[in-house]
């Protein structure tokens, strides 16, 4: 997804386009290498949906699996999080769980729609906390591609 032009696309693995969204939003913070809780910014970066909540109340919501290892190393080099939790992350991603989501860093972040949000606000602002927000009708279609496993990445 490209956070400049607010469009997030769909790739088949041998990167044909399958979907283009255009209009997303994201966190009203705008986005950020390493994000901090509260400030609202989506994080750059490669993740991984790793859990589905379809009843959240925006819909679905795909959760990432963030924060990332580079996220983490480089956020801990940074002294925003200890070691402790640098270490935390890194073996729950090893192990494929979802990382530790109350650093520092934050947590809670994926994609999802508006429920019953105002499209009017989602069309002219960027509104999240750090997630990425599709339409309601985007996001159910975005679901045919979706999986645990499916990798994301944010630029």
């Amino acid at each position: 997804m490209d956070t400049r032009t607010l469009t997030l696309t769909v790739f088949s693995a041998g990167n044909q386009v399958l979907a283009r969204f255009s209009n997303i939003s994201i966190g009203s913070g705008g986005a950020a290498e390493i994000r901090r809780r509260g400030d609202e910014t989506t994080p750059l970066g490669v993740f991984h949906v790793a859990w589905i909540d379809r009843h959240s109340r925006y819909g679905t919501f795909y959760g990432f699996d963030y924060p990332s290892e580079a996220i983490a190393r480089r956020a801990h080099a940074e002294g925003s999080i200890s070691q402790a939790q640098r270490d935390a992350i890194i073996e729950a991603l090893q192990q494929h769980r979802v990382p530790p989501q109350n650093t520092p860093l934050g947590g809670r972040l994926g994609i999802h729609g508006l429920g019953n949000g105002d499209p009017d606000i989602h069309r002219a602002v960027n509104w999240t906390d750090g997630c990425v927000a599709l339409t309601n009708p985007q996001i159910r279609q975005l679901a045919r591609w979706v999986r645990i496993g499916t990798r994301v990445v944010v630029n």
